[in-house]
């Protein structure tokens, strides 16, 4: 049996909230330490919570008002205060926060839950994992993926089996597996040492991997599936049912399940992740390395031949459409990883050329798996490469560095600390987290200590430093979810939900709800848990 050692952080009873609004899970020693305070106070204590005893005390600045949750808040920095043990904040005449950690260890737990949920999304084979005192398993599920109907081949099964389960529901998306993989490994790339020492009690399922690189392997291994078998280099778009399952266990969904017609964003958003497979799996299985790459090359040289945007039509299907306006970006980010994984000057000049005619801005705040640039640029930045145009490097360089300064200028206005400030949509609170990958960036280029606590208050709100008071990662801190759109959760008979998901958040500055119907706010998704991985890798110690 697979353990997911240890219990939720933070836990206090439901329907419960606080005026004082944090981390509930906790802080690094060494880092930020912001609480939110939604009641008039001037002053505030830091209490050990073994004897109450004050350990540190400051004044709270504010009040400052913001429109989008129509409060006023007061924010209590302790950044200064750096003793590792369990705390509360007590505030005179306002009350106190939830208990929470400083420690050097701190985001270790949160990281594994979140990297083992993508284990326990894991379709075609059985899964199983024990946290919180409940079990959480199903079985093979998805043996017959899928029929070549709609790629020329109509009633033949061809081997689409494997991958991860895209969102709350069982559909497999090539181009949202772009994105999250790209997510992934870049974090892989960045934060390796730190990771490497986190044991995930993964199932040996790729010999002599680390344990990281075999779950994104589980979802490489599937995505090498998604050619079309005439060798073109075309890939298609999704495999689904032509609608939606309902909402029982994966084993149970019987419905047949096709692979789409090809699109040229999934060709392209194919072709950029299996290079960094390649690079990345080449020091474990050279051959495997190999077939990764040659798949990419082939797909990269598909779209060369054939420059157009081919749309992907939905027709029969009701499933996630994934459609992007434009394949620009997607091209673009193939041509980056092709060239940083082979240094092939063709690559490179492919990708210098195109960079004039992507839409402003250089680097995105607000980026998804609609638009796919901002990796592009990241690889081309962080290469070790030589032979980079020295001009663009600089222009891309400073860009970045804009960027971060910009996200750390509303992280500080937003009285939550969100970074994102002032927009909400389905599935924001993946670009919160995926905000981490910019500041991240920037700190990479030049470090700076601003960036890093950008990061930090990322986690904070996702983690409970919210309108809400909650976090929003199931089985993690202070009331997390428990109802997300999620068929699993919601079919298996456990009250508590799989453990380890960020939900979409609200649509609006307070409209989430708690409520597995509610899949626009509540749902969740492999892209927006990548973000949160990525974001939790680097804080990892």
């Amino acid at each position: 049996m697979l353990l997911l050692w240890l219990t939720a952080c933070g836990a206090g009873p439901s329907g419960d909230t606080y005026p004082v609004r944090l981390n509930s899970v906790g802080f690094l020693p060494a880092k930020a330490k912001i609480a939110t305070i939604i009641q008039p106070c001037s002053q505030f204590e830091v209490k050990r919570l073994a004897d109450d005893s004050t350990v540190f005390s400051g004044k709270v600045t504010g009040p400052f008002h913001q429109k989008d949750v129509n409060q006023n808040a007061w924010l209590a920095d302790f950044s200064a205060f750096a003793d590792t043990g369990s705390y509360y904040l007590e505030v005179p005449g306002v009350g106190r926060s939830v208990a929470f950690r400083i420690s050097d260890d701190i985001f270790r737990f949160p990281y594994k839950t979140a990297m083992r949920a993508f284990y326990l999304w894991r379709c075609g084979t059985a899964v199983e994992g024990d946290f919180n005192g409940n079990h959480y398993a199903h079985a093979a599920c998805h043996l017959d993926d899928a029929y070549g109907d709609y790629t020329g081949q109509k009633g033949v099964i061809r081997n689409g089996t494997g991958g991860w389960h895209d969102a709350g529901d069982y559909g497999k998306y090539t181009v949202n597996a772009g994105i999250t993989l790209g997510t992934l490994f870049l974090a892989w790339e960045q934060f390796r040492p730190a990771l490497e020492n986190v044991k995930l009690n993964l199932p040996e399922t790729a010999p002599g991997f680390p344990e990281y690189l075999e779950e994104l392997k589980w979802e490489t291994d599937w995505l090498l599936k998604m050619p079309y078998p005439d060798g073109s280099g075309r890939v298609s778009h999704k495999l689904t049912r032509t609608n939606f399952a309902g909402f029982i266990m994966p084993e149970d969904d019987k419905g047949k399940r096709y692979f789409t017609e090809w699109s040229s964003a999934a060709t392209a958003d194919f072709a950029a992740v299996m290079a960094m497979a390649a690079r990345n799996f080449q020091p474990y299985d050279s051959v495997y390395a190999k077939k990764c790459l040659t798949a990419a090359k082939n797909s990269y040289a598909f779209l060369k031949e054939h420059p157009e945007m081919k749309p992907f039509e939905q027709g029969d299907f009701k499933t996630g459409a994934y459609k992007v306006k434009s394949d620009k970006s997607e091209r673009l980010w193939a041509a980056a990883e092709l060239w940083e994984t082979t240094g092939e000057p063709a690559y490179l000049a492919d990708f210098e050329s195109a960079v004039p005619d992507i839409h402003p801005p250089l680097i995105d705040s607000d980026w998804d798996w609609g638009n796919v640039k901002n990796l592009a640029l990241f690889t081309y930045v962080l290469s070790g490469r030589n032979g980079r145009n020295a001009d663009l490097l600089n222009r891309v360089q400073k860009a970045i560095l804009a960027n971060a300064d910009t996200l750390v200028a509303k992280g500080r206005r937003d009285i939550y600390g969100r970074p994102l400030a002032g927009r909400y949509y389905w599935g924001c609170n993946g670009t919160v987290a995926r905000q981490a990958v910019n500041l991240q960036v920037a700190n990479a280029i030049s470090p700076n200590r601003a960036y890093t606590n950008a990061v930090v208050s990322i986690a904070d709100h996702l983690l409970g430093r919210n309108v809400y008071d909650r976090s929003y990662v199931t089985g993690i801190g202070f009331r997390p979810p428990m109802h997300p759109h999620d068929r699993r959760s919601a079919a298996d008979g456990i009250e508590e939900p799989w453990p380890g998901y960020l939900v979409g958040g609200g649509r609006s500055a307070t409209n989430w709800q708690d409520k597995q119907s509610d899949y626009t706010t509540n749902e969740i998704a492999i892209n927006w848990q990548a973000a949160l991985v990525y974001a939790l890798a680097g804080l990892v110690n």
